[in-house]
């Protein structure tokens, strides 16, 4: 397993990322995903993810009812005894309870949750806390002041945002650089080779700050999994096959994407789902992907993915593949310098 520095920050993490969106929930009616999976086999999972190396777990308050992924994850700390032995990344901004106050990025707001989410995760700190979407309504400078308290109380070692635009996000590292408050070291956000939008914007601005980018839905819902063919019905059972979801996927552009996957990962003798985590690991930026498991045969398979080095020609291929429009301005100054 390879560690990197997370982002700017001086603690190093695996290159995998075990996800517990997934932790504690058996009963599929009640799960947001319908993919969830009870305690125990939460538990197994993440003892396996420790002896496979990954030492880096994310998680929220609003995964599972009542923040079920926060406590599944701070009983396995009681019972096992290994809180030192992760870096725990929580996220806060969601609707948890109920109130004109159950939401949002406030400062009254924030330090509620933190305290909520270190009470059920059984720990005396946060290793990376998230806001889990900028919030329009607060001012940044307030939900920053907050979190630099944390901080400073020791109660948050580091601080990260999620699904920030890029002006928002750079408002905000100019806002903790000038004001000298703690600032974001990583940005969690949606990258696969289905969804590339981050490199436009996102990548270069992270690049410029030192943030390490932090993706997640590696495999798109499980589109990039490999259990999904051109002109064949989705496998029964598959997540993409509830509710009509497959639909936002059914394109010619994605399968010309699953078709390349197929064929690196035969070449290679590898999974589809192990191609694609490892050409996300070798992007520019990336410190951790983010990837979720629903039992530990699920997560012996993709953790061989930290192991994947692809070659250039397979890193083209799939690049090629996953070529995406860049839209006004980018390609205009693409074509007069050649890079954007």
């Amino acid at each position: 397993m390879e560690y990197r520095n997370l982002g700017a920050a001086g603690a190093r993490v695996s290159t995998l990322c075990l996800g517990a969106m997934t932790f504690g929930e058996a009963d599929e009616k009640s799960f947001m995903h319908k993919a969830g999976c009870d305690e125990a086999t939460s538990h197994a999972i993440l003892d396996r993810a420790l002896e496979a190396g990954v030492n880096f777990v994310d998680t929220a308050d609003v995964y599972g009812q009542d923040g079920l992924s926060e406590r599944v994850i701070g009983s396995w700390f009681a019972a096992s005894g290994k809180r030192d032995r992760v870096v725990l990344a929580t996220k806060f901004r969601f609707t948890m309870g109920d109130g004109p106050n159950k939401s949002g990025a406030s400062r009254y707001r924030i330090m509620r949750c933190a305290e909520d989410s270190l009470r059920r995760l059984r720990t005396d700190r946060i290793d990376l806390y998230q806001i889990h979407m900028q919030d329009i309504t607060v001012p940044e400078d307030e939900t920053l002041r907050a979190l630099d308290d944390l901080v400073r109380a020791g109660k948050v070692l580091y601080t990260g945002c999620s699904n920030y635009a890029a002006y928002r996000l750079t408002d905000s590292l100019w806002t903790s650089k000038t004001q000298h408050l703690a600032s974001f070291v990583t940005l969690q956000a949606q990258y696969s080779l289905i969804a590339r939008d981050l490199e436009r914007e996102h990548v270069p601005l992270s690049r410029r700050h030192g943030l390490g980018i932090l993706p997640w839905s590696p495999l798109a819902s499980g589109f990039l999994s490999g259990k999904y063919r051109r002109g064949a019905a989705a496998p029964d059972g598959a997540r993409l096959a509830l509710g009509g979801r497959m639909s936002r996927y059914d394109n010619e552009r994605n399968w010309r994407i699953v078709e390349a996957l197929v064929a690196v990962a035969e070449q290679i003798n590898a999974t589809p789902a192990q191609v694609a985590l490892a050409w996300l690991i070798a992007r520019p930026q990336v410190t951790s992907v983010i990837f979720g498991a629903r039992s530990v045969a699920q997560l012996d398979d993709n953790v061989k993915a930290a192991e994947l080095q692809l070659a250039p020609a397979h890193m083209k291929e799939l690049d090629d593949a996953s070529s995406f429009e860049l839209g006004y301005p980018y390609d205009f100054i693409g074509r007069t310098q050649g890079s954007w």
